[in-house]
Order: C-alpha cells, then sequence, then structure tokens
C-alpha cells in the first residue's frame, strides 16, 4: 500500500510533525538511509504494543459512529464496539494511525528536518503483530559555507558627470516646453502626431501599431531610421517607411528582419523650450539660480547613485558567498521557485497589457524551452541564494523577535492604510512567516556587509 501526501510545503515544512505527544517509550526499530544530499529514506519497524495502542486510538474513532445492541451510538466501550465493527476497516485505521505516529517520532528522534510530507510504502503488516514501512521525504540539505569574512566584492566609485546633470536639465526643459501647432514640414526636435501600423511580409506584428501616437522627432525612441524617415513630411500625408530592425532587437522574431510601416502624419507641434536660467530654475522648485539648481540635482543623482550601488553591492556579497558555499538543490524547493517565477511574470506581463505567449514570441522559444533554461536557472539561484543566507543566519545566531515582527507589520498596514487587498494579504495565513523572513535577510545581510567591513 502506498500513501503519497502532496500538500503545500514551505521552508519551514518539518512543523508538520509537531502536535503529538508521547507519554510511552516504544521499541520501534528504525533506520536511515539517505539517498542524496537532498531526500532520505527511513524504514521503521512497530511491534504489536505500539500496534495495540493504535489500534485503541481506532476504535475509540470508530465508536462514535457505531451501532452497538444495547448502547446508544457512540457510547459502547472499545473492547464491545471491535466485535461490531469491519475488521478490514479496523485494520486499516490502525495502521493509519500506527504510521502516522510512529512517521512523526521517527523524523523527530533522528532530527530529520523534512521539506514535505514523507511518502509512504507500506511492506509488511500483520495485524496486531508487526508493520513495516518506508517514508521516504524530501529533506533541508547540509550547506558548508564558504569564507564570509573575507569576500571581495566592493561598492564602485561613484561621481556625477556634467552630461547627467545636462540631461536632467533638458528633461526639465521639455516637462516646461510649450507646444504650438505650426504648418509646415516637419524638423528635427519637432513633435509629430502620428498613427502608423508595422507589417512584417505583409503581416501586422505585435506591438507595431499606434494611433495619435506623439513621436517626438530627434528623442531615438524609436527604431533607427523610423524618426529620419518622418522628417520633411507635412501634417495629412500618408507615406511608408521601409525599416530594418537592428540584429540586437529584443524581440527575437523582429531582430535583422525588413519592416514596412504604413504611417499617416495628423499634426505637426513645434517644442518652444525654456531658456536655461533663474527663472526656470524658480519654476522647477525652491531655488533662486540656476546654479542651486544643478547642485541640486546632482546631489539627488548621487544620493540615487548611493543607494543603488549600495543594492548592487549586496547583491554580490551575496552571489560571491553563494558561488563560494557548497549548497545541494533540494528539486522540490527548485520546483516551487519555477513556479513562482512563473506566476510573477504572468502577474508582470498583465500589468504591461501582455500575455506569457506574446512574451514567448519575442524571445523566440516555447514554454517549455523557456522553462527549462531561464526560469530554471534563475529558481536555482534563488534557492541557492536563500539557502546560503539561511545557514549564515544560524552561524551568526540571528533571529527577529516578536516585537520586531510587530512593528514591521504596524509599519505596513499604516502604509498600506488605503490598500484594501495589501491589508488582506497582512491577515492571511503565512504572511507573518514571511515577513519574518525578510526581516531576517536584510539583517544577515546587514551583518555580512559589517563582518566585510561595508557597512
Amino acid at each position: 500500500m502506498t500513501k503519497s501526501c502532496n500538500n503545500h510545503h514551505r521552508y519551514e515544512a518539518r512543523y508538520w510533525l509537531a502536535g503529538f505527544s508521547y507519554a510511552k517509550m516504544y521499541s520501534m526499530q528504525v533506520t536511515t538511509k539517505k539517498l542524496s544530499d537532498t531526500k532520505i529514506e527511513v524504514t521503521v519497524k512497530l511491534g504489536a504494543e505500539e500496534l495495540a495502542d493504535a489500534k485503541l486510538v481506532a476504535l475509540n474513532k470508530l465508536a462514535k459512529s457505531a451501532k452497538v445492541p444495547g448502547f446508544r451510538e457512540g457510547k459502547a466501550p472499545a473492547s464491545v464496539v471491535e466485535k461490531h465493527v469491519d475488521q478490514n476497516t479496523l485494520a486499516s485505521e490502525t495502521l493509519e494511525n500506527a504510521v502516522s505516529k510512529a512517521v512523526a517520532k521517527a523524523f523527530m528522534d533522528e532530527d530529520i528536518h523534512a521539506l514535505n510530507q514523507p511518502q509512504i510504502e507500506v511492506t509488511k503488516f500483520v495485524p496486531n503483530q508487526l508493520a513495516e514501512f518506508t517514508a521516504t521525504s524530501d529533506i533541508f540539505p547540509q550547506v558548508k559555507l564558504g569564507d564570509y569574512k573575507n569576500l571581495k566584492a566592493r561598492l564602485s566609485k561613484l561621481a556625477v558627470t556634467d552630461q547627467e546633470v545636462a540631461d536632467v536639465l533638458t528633461n526639465l526643459q521639455n516637462s516646461f516646453a510649450d507646444k504650438k501647432e505650426v504648418n509646415r514640414a516637419v524638423k528635427n526636435g519637432d513633435e509629430a502626431v502620428i498613427d502608423f501600423v508595422g507589417k512584417k511580409d505583409g503581416k501586422e506584428f505585435e506591438g507595431g501599431k499606434g494611433k495619435d501616437y506623439p513621436l517626438v522627432i530627434g528623442s531615438n525612441s524609436f527604431i533607427p531610421g523610423f524618426e529620419n524617415g518622418v522628417v520633411g513630411h507635412k501634417a495629412g500625408d500618408k507615406f511608408e517607411l521601409k525599416i530594418t530592425f537592428p540584429k540586437d532587437y529584443q524581440v527575437k522574431t523582429l531582430a535583422g528582419n525588413p519592416a514596412v510601416f504604413e504611417v499617416t502624419l495628423h499634426k505637426v507641434n513645434e517644442i518652444i523650450k525654456p531658456a536655461l536660467n533663474d527663472e526656470l530654475a524658480a519654476k522647477a522648485g525652491p531655488f533662486k539660480t540656476l546654479g542651486e539648481l544643478k547642485q541640486d540635482i546632482k546631489t539627488n543623482l548621487l544620493e540615487r547613485k548611493k543607494y543603488e550601488a549600495t543594492e548592487k553591492l549586496k547583491d554580490d556579497l551575496v552571489l560571491e558567498l553563494a558561488d563560494k558555499s557548497s549548497v545541494p538543490l533540494p528539486e522540490i524547493l527548485v520546483d516551487d521557485q519555477t513556479q513562482n517565477i512563473k506566476h510573477e511574470m504572468d502577474q508582470n506581463l498583465a500589468y504591461r497589457g501582455m500575455t506569457l505567449q506574446n512574451y514567448l514570441e519575442s524571445i523566440g522559444k516555447t514554454e517549455d524551452e523557456w522553462l527549462k533554461t531561464d526560469v530554471k536557472t534563475a529558481a536555482e539561484n534563488r534557492v541557492k541564494i536563500g539557502l546560503t543566507l539561511a545557514e549564515l543566519s544560524k552561524e551568526l545566531k540571528l533571529d527577529v523577535t516578536d516585537s520586531e515582527l510587530a512593528a514591521q507589520m504596524d509599519e505596513l498596514r499604516l502604509h498600506y492604510k488605503d490598500n484594501k487587498a495589501v491589508l488582506e494579504q497582512l491577515e492571511a495565513d503565512g504572511a507573518k512567516f514571511d515577513i519574518r523572513n525578510h526581516l531576517l535577510t536584510e539583517k544577515t545581510i546587514a551583518q555580512l556587509m559589517k563582518i566585510n567591513k561595508l557597512g
């Protein structure tokens, strides 16, 4: 008889073993066999004493619905019930009780940290005498940390260039610019309001269509050659542009291929930008001079660069440690993360008005190819990093206190007080577990930075 349990599992799945009480010592025999770094097989042999206790539990359960002459339903003693119930049912209930209790005790006694409920296979069962079964489960692997005290990752040198400041000022000019419709041909710097339809081999392709699109000539926001092709045309013109997509274009089915765009030009707007002077600075914020505005832009750019560089440094440190560590990857965790990544991709694409099929077509892969390459690699990296950080947190004896968790929960509730969906998620089962894990991860990375004299 084989019983397979496929309930939802988590990193703390071992807690399914909790809730059992052992008032007596039993003579059951337990042997373990490591099938791999991430899977174990436990063999358990039970004798008459264990089966007798399991049988008593079964009889008490069956007594609740047993109809015994001379007794009200559920009131007959176990010894009487035994004579009035189906013996096959009694044997099955007895075996299930015995196995459930024994596998929990065996895993706890052997200090086995299961990632999922074990798959049970009963190999022998003689009612009232003996039972033997195997329990196979995915387990937490043994992680051997690399040298986490001497990591090489360092913060990159930060500087803000004059060109970066100039680019922000240009964007600022554009945001304060006026538009004036003109009756002349399009020239560089103008805004051309157009309809366009792109076709490859005579057929429209995904993402190649637009209506009343305000295209700024010179913005380089369209594929090379398109904007230059609009220059010289006037409002009311209808024309075709023959364009070849760049070889490195992100949509693989279009990369390097020729296409024809049917364009209708509706309107030409001259963009009149304000001068870069103190007056523009005053419009942009509490600045008296253009110099003050430039300094503020430089300061903000530097702060953003520091934040981005620090986040990248954290990622680099963790990746470096994970690469230096020995981390067996449980298949069940990789499968979990594969599904998570696919779900995240579906949500992100939906937000952008796309489907997974659209995306797969753009990269020239089938879903199976994508899952087995891109997604599997990403899933394995997530699991490797997660297990490495979990081991490091144990090594450093880090934990999240109840007060820290409560403070974070309160902060999140306050931040999302107007978002009912998020508030409901915060109260859902597992939310505290996930938030505690997130806090512990942050603590661990912060300590890793400090150890390497980076924080």
